[in-house]
This record gives C-alpha cells, sequence and structure tokens, in this order.
C-alpha cells in the first residue's frame, strides 16, 4: 500500500524535484564551457514543492517561469521559521 504524499515536504530525502521558496535552481549550460546559471526560487505554483517555480536569476534580476530540465537541480536551504527567529535571526 503507497502511503499517502503531504503537501509540505518535511525533510530532503523526497524523490524527484521540489523546492520550497528560498531556494535556489541551478541549471547547466548548454554548451561545453558555459558555466550555465543560477537564480532565486521566489515562487511556487504547487503546495507540494514541485515545478514550475518563478525564479529570479542572479545574472539579470529578471524573474521568470522556469520547468526545470534534466540538467537542473535545486539546492535546498533550511527553512526560515521559528528557530531562525528563536535564534536571533
Amino acid at each position: 500500500m503507497a502511503r499517502p504524499r503531504t503537501e509540505h515536504p518535511s525533510d530532503e530525502h523526497r524523490a524527484g524535484v521540489w523546492a520550497r521558496v528560498g531556494d535556489r535552481l541551478v541549471v547547466g549550460g548548454a554548451t561545453v564551457g558555459d558555466e550555465g546559471r543560477d537564480g532565486e526560487i521566489i515562487g511556487l505554483h504547487h503546495a507540494d514543492g514541485t515545478p514550475p517555480y518563478d525564479v529570479r536569476w542572479s545574472d539579470t534580476g529578471r524573474v521568470t517561469l522556469v520547468f526545470p530540465g534534466p540538467d537542473a537541480h535545486v539546492q535546498h536551504f533550511p527553512p526560515h521559521g521559528r528557530k531562525a527567529v528563536a535564534q536571533g535571526r
């Protein structure tokens, strides 16, 4: 019997691509020598964190809707919340 999916990712051991607002999307370059690009995920379109994402690109500052391909990965950062506030951050 399959376990039901949760609405919010509780840990970073989930299968597939998912993200939270504040995580970083890194996309590999299209050609040899192309460094690729990265940006901050500033918006989600699904409550479970699956694509697509609204991304603010670090190289241009422009915000675009992104459906990540196989050359992309998400760098996860700890969520902001009670722990950060309690620690004075």
